[in-house]
């Protein structure tokens, strides 16, 4: 353009032709390099495409703005708007369709001469061409053309107007608009909306305004400084950006009071903002003297609904070159691509790469979003690394019930897939603790050790410091005496608490041996026989597993390596084990080669060998360590476990304080919040479910079985949680609400106020310790009644039999009220009280007065009462109806099989709350009412609680 930057433009619908526009329009084609060499005369404009230059157009002098005609026919028609004000119709290639050749070189007059800032072509009716000129005080500034009008006045000659070369038109001068809008004002940019042909906007000088062309004597505007470079969010009509200066201000046309956002300043002068038209709610702006092209992502900006409500935007900057950029445009169809051009018309093709967002879903596929595509990362068949994944652990794990387990508490561990040999360790010592716990309750001795068992073995070996002493014991099978300490109360408990011996003053280890053989574990079994210096018994362990299907065949060689075993120090045999046992493989063969060649008290090759389980070793060291060497082993040992997270030393720490931090340094290692929560849950409330770690991991794990869709599996941790913890168990979360202002009933009737007011006051009869509420305690207005019963809803359902007979009762007579021939008359009774139905005999029978009045509401009844007398036999039972006068008479009796069947079927209050919440409690009830299954109709009624008096609804 002349004297200005150059300007580019895409095709609309030649997704591979552009136009630059300067002192003269130029078009080129894109093309792909990709597996071509660049041609000679193309222009380089990225790695993957060049450019070509097809025609240029420099008939159409002076210009300031261009539009690219939006219809596909013709191809390469643009609108080219003068500094005089005229509006040029001009084409860059050579049109063989006689049909629109009129249209080239045809020219659009305004009335006085001024220069044209903006043209804007019509989206839905592609004849009509938007013009905005410079102020004119007797003119209009804003101008619509119909391209295909025929007017021409006869005192404008026809003119000849060269296009191209060698070809003349005769080219119509049109002076007459379509329509003439903006009078006495400056429009320096519009657009078109595209929700309707008729409607415009245009920033004019002081204000953006939008015209009806239905009525173009009337607007509506906002007054605004930001009227320069009006556009329209292509996949959000209502959406408008504009900019004045070094601002940016988007608008809602449906609150079009005050821009519902405002950009950052920028310190320089805005030049040019575009919408993309490939992603909804992206806007590229670009300011003076700059290689940076600022994007605002407006995607996730929700639509406004407060006057003081401002959406937030994602902010990114790109830079398409290293020189300053004159203008850009977006690509048409190809997903966040433009292209740039300089001032000194170098251009380059660009594409705005997506910010990609990873999410994670709570079954571990990771999936990421790039523009339109959605890509999921696919694991490999025969990688495993996803079995390992401790969230697919837990997972597993929940489904299978893990840790729900509290009969059998050391069963857990199988539910965990019994591959951890510290869960097994962990559930087994949870197991002792409970068990031990639980006995020493039950006996309620003085002396006994229950709040210590909770504290693991380290308090229990510190409370028995200075108090036992060392005697020397016979080995079973060998001539020989070795050094045992004697067991005292604490030890004895260690030991139980390591398994080895069962509750009670039995310290025999044979229970113990004869599990470890049954689960084939028979190295470890010969192992701890031999600690407890039956050697004969190892051997024999050790024959058997040799012998066993499953069994080692050199179990016999190290059966027959101990029958040689000698006390001897300078013995071949000791010299040659001391020697060879560190070649075993398995770690508990190794330990008793240790054990038989070391000295009296130095026991360091079984103590610290890591590959024997904790318990094995504390129990071991509860036998032949004294107690200082007991104390200081332990608490190294201690140490070790709760730096190394290890879930073998609860054991040692017990669910105490020492338990929770080496709990957290498990966590911190694995991520297993199940394990922690589960564990922490079997501790003391007061101790341990206090600590904020604690109830951080329980926290984290609901949330986790939430976001699995796990809610029965939640449901049934937090009612196992309550168990274990009251004072976590959850408040209801359904209850009856009032209609009128939703607040609980079910809560506010057991926390009506006692002070200060009477329970009347509050729709409360009686003594607070009777609920019957007819009325809220919130807003006092009437609760809704059963119209069958007319019990208030909110009212707790009473344990008390004859509250139960009073409903079997309603049933019979509602059946027979409604159910009597025309013929029967109603007996005359003398005039009685009641309210609702009155139990008065059952001793086979039930005997009921019933007052009919009871129907309509409460009161005295007047003549219509009757005496239902319901007898229940093995095969049939009746229903009576008598008066007074005639009450040992027969009346009136209805066949039962049949008529319970109808009367359940029929009748909807079998479906009221109160009577599906005592169906089957009691055994009294006739067998019709309590055999029927009222579940099979309870989708055919629905409860209308809108009414003053509830009614049942039929669907």
């Amino acid at each position: 353009m002349s004297g200005t930057k150059p300007d580019i433009l895409w095709a609309p619908h030649q997704v591979d032709r552009f136009v630059v526009c300067d002192s003269e329009l130029s078009l080129y084609h894109v093309e792909s390099t990709v597996n071509s060499e660049l041609k000679a005369g193309s222009l380089r404009l990225s790695e993957d495409s060049a450019a070509t230059l097809l025609s240029i157009n420099s008939d159409t002098p002076y210009m300031k703005c261009v539009a690219w005609y939006l219809n596909y026919d013709p191809e390469c028609l643009l609108a080219v708007g003068q500094a005089n004000g005229r509006v040029v119709l001009t084409s860059l290639g050579q049109d063989h369709n006689s049909k629109f050749k009129d249209l080239i070189g045809k020219e659009f007059v305004p009335k006085h001469a001024r220069q044209c800032n903006t043209l804007a072509w019509n989206p839905l009716d592609s004849n009509w061409l938007a013009a905005g000129l410079d102020k004119h005080r007797a003119d209009f500034s804003v101008l619509i053309w119909d391209i295909c009008s025929k007017y021409t006045p006869d005192i404008v000659p026809m003119e000849k107007v060269r296009l191209s070369a060698g070809e003349t038109e005769t080219t119509l001068l049109v002076t007459k608009p379509l329509y003439e809008l903006g009078q006495n004002d400056a429009c320096l940019s519009l657009c078109w909306l595209p929700r309707d042909q008729k409607l415009l906007l245009a920033g004019m000088h002081r204000n953006l305004a939008i015209f009806d062309l239905r009525n173009t004597s009337q607007k509506m505007f906002v007054n605004t400084k930001a009227v320069q470079g009006v556009t329209v969010d292509p996949y959000f009509h209502d959406r408008v950006a504009s900019f004045y200066e070094g601002q940016v201000a988007i608008w809602d046309l449906r609150k079009f009071e005050k821009p519902v956002l405002t950009l950052t300043e920028q310190p320089k002068p805005l030049t040019k903002v575009a919408w993309c038209p490939t992603r909804t709610g992206l806007l590229a702006t670009l300011i003076r003297d700059s290689n940076i092209i600022r994007l605002y992502d407006m995607q996730h900006t929700p639509t406004p609904i407060g006057d003081e409500t401002e959406p937030t935007i994602i902010e990114r900057s790109v830079q398409p070159c290293d020189n300053y950029i004159a203008s850009f445009a977006w690509h048409p169809t190809s997903q966040n691509r433009m292209i740039v051009v300089t001032p000194n018309r170098t251009m380059s093709d660009f594409t705005v790469f997506e910010r990609i967002s990873l999410a994670w879903s709570p079954i571990t596929s990771l999936m990421w979003a790039c523009g339109r595509h959605l890509y999921e990362c696919a694991e490999e068949e025969n990688d495993n690394s996803l079995e390992k994944d401790i969230a697919t652990k837990m997972r597993l794990r929940a489904l299978s019930r893990y840790g729900l387990d509290t009969e059998q508490v050391w069963r857990n561990h199988i539910l965990a897939g019994n591959e951890d040999p510290q869960l097994k360790s962990l559930w087994y010592t949870l197991h002792y603790i409970l068990y031990i716990y639980t006995e020493d309750m039950d006996q309620k001795s003085p002396g006994n050790k229950g709040s210590l068992v909770y504290a693991g073995i380290k308090s229990i070996v510190k409370s028995s410091l200075g108090m036992v002493e060392s005697s020397r014991h016979n080995w079973s099978g060998l001539d020989k005496q070795t050094d045992i300490q004697n067991l005292n109360e604490e030890r004895i408990l260690a030991l139980q608490l390591c398994g080895w011996i069962k509750k009670g003053s039995d310290v025999d280890v044979g229970p113990f041996l004869n599990s470890l053989v049954q689960e084939g574990e028979w190295e470890r079994a010969a192992a701890v026989a031999l600690f407890n210096l039956d050697i004969r018994r190892a051997i024999q362990i050790l024959n058997e597993g040799a012998s066993s299907e499953k069994g080692d065949l050199n179990l016999n060689v190290v059966a027959m390596a101990l029958s040689g075993y000698t006390d001897e120090k300078n013995s071949l045999w000791r010299e040659m084990c001391s020697t060879l046992r560190l070649q075993l493989n398995n770690p508990y063969l190794c330990v008793m080669f240790a054990f038989l060649t070391s000295e009296t008290g130095s026991y360091d090759g079984v103590l610290y060998e890591n590959k024997v389980a904790v318990r094995d070793r504390v129990a071991f060291a509860c036998k032949f360590l004294s107690d200082t060497q007991l104390n200081r082993y332990i608490e190294k040992l201690t140490n070790e476990m709760k730096e190394a997270g290890n879930l073998e030393g609860i054991l040692l720490t017990g669910l105490t304080k020492d338990g929770v931090d080496l709990m957290e340094s498990y966590v911190d290692r694995t991520g297993d919040v199940q394990t922690a929560s589960y564990c922490m849950l079997q501790g003391s409330p007061l101790d341990v479910l206090k600590d904020e770690r604690v109830q951080y991991w329980i926290e984290n794990y609901r949330n986790l079985l939430d976001a699995w869709r796990f809610w029965h599996k939640r449901a049934e941790f937090d009612i196992h949680r309550s168990k274990l913890d009251p004072s976590s168990k959850p408040l209801a979360q359904v209850f009856v609400s009032c209609n009128f202002c939703g607040k609980s009933i079910s809560y506010s009737c057991s926390t009506v106020p006692h002070q200060g007011r009477g329970f009347s006051q509050y729709g409360v009869s009686g003594s607070p310790t009777k609920s019957k509420v007819t009325s809220c305690p919130g807003c006092r207005k009437p609760l809704p009644r059963c119209a069958l019963c007319l019990i208030n809803m909110g009212t707790p359902v009473s344990s008390c039999p004859a509250f139960l007979f009073q409903i079997a009762a309603a049933a019979a007579a509602m059946f027979h009220f409604f159910r009597k021939s025309p013929e029967s008359k109603k007996p005359s009774v003398p005039e009685t009280e009641a309210d609702g139905f009155v139990l008065l005999e059952f001793s086979g029978k039930l005997d009921i007065q019933q007052n009919l009045n009871a129907y309509t509401g409460f009161g005295k009844a007047e003549k219509n009462s009757v005496h239902i007398i319901w007898t229940s036999k093995e095969n049939s039972s009746s229903v009576t109806v008598a008066g007074p006068e005639t009450e040992n008479k027969a009346g009136q009796t209805l066949e039962s099989s049949s008529l319970m069947a109808e009367l359940l079927s029929d009748v909807p209050f079998t479906l009221a709350p109160h009577v599906l919440a005592v169906q089957g409690t009691i055994s009294d009830l006739p067998d019709h009412l309590l055999s029927y299954d009222v579940s099979e109709n309870l989708s055919r009624f629905w409860y209308d609680f809108t009414l003053e008096n509830s009614v049942l609804c039929d669907s």
